[in-house]
């Protein structure tokens, strides 16, 4: 509660809940559900959910309350119309990894499914050439590509820092910035 309420009072707009994903990261529903729960309307609450199957989503937002679903793998099970029937008023965000040129077809494809997409630069596959300034520099230019053609909110995520997102914003002209790692000074 205590560290949501820090990014609120510096000026965030919303705060992501991770809820625990497969590799043991992430806060247990209950907390997600206490912090939800202690967050002024204004404010958006992204539960980031690992979840494939629609109907485990829903039943997840509904424990933890939150008034937006970031999705951050593809659906395998369900789809978007189901969520939408399952969470009326709650936003969808999903998660695209722009790991190369196919994340701008997928994009395309479930823009008119979702509220905003989170544009990723991150990924467990990643070489060192794909994290530096080559690889960069690439995704920056797939996730203009990606804001040009959907139509919708983008977010840019994944390992944004102050050497860089000026950068970022400059060149691609997201609507927001999802930040974690970034601005941490002890994780």
């Amino acid at each position: 509660v205590e560290e949501a309420w820090t990014a609120i009072r510096i000026g965030a707009s919303a705060i992501g809940l991770a809820s625990l994903m497969p590799n043991g990261a992430g806060l247990p529903e209950k907390k997600i559900a206490e912090i939800t729960a202690s967050v002024p309307p204004p404010i958006g609450t992204f539960l980031l959910t690992s979840k494939r199957a629609a109907g485990d989503v829903v039943a997840q937002q509904r424990r933890c309350r939150t008034n937006t679903v970031q999705l951050c793998s593809r659906l395998e099970s369900g789809s978007y119309e189901e969520l939408r029937r399952g969470m009326p008023g709650v936003s969808i965000v999903q998660t695209v990894y722009v790991t190369d040129e196919t994340a701008l077809q997928e994009a395309v494809q479930i823009a008119p499914y979702v509220d905003a997409l989170l544009l990723e630069s991150g990924s467990q596959a990643l070489t060192a050439r794909d994290t530096g300034s080559a690889g960069r520099a690439r995704g920056l230019r797939i996730s203009r590509a990606i804001r040009d053609q959907v139509g919708i909110p983008i977010f840019l995520g994944g390992g944004l820092k102050a050497e860089h997102v000026a950068e970022a914003i400059r060149y691609v002209g997201p609507f927001g910035l999802d930040v974690s790692s970034g601005v941490r000074t002890d994780g």
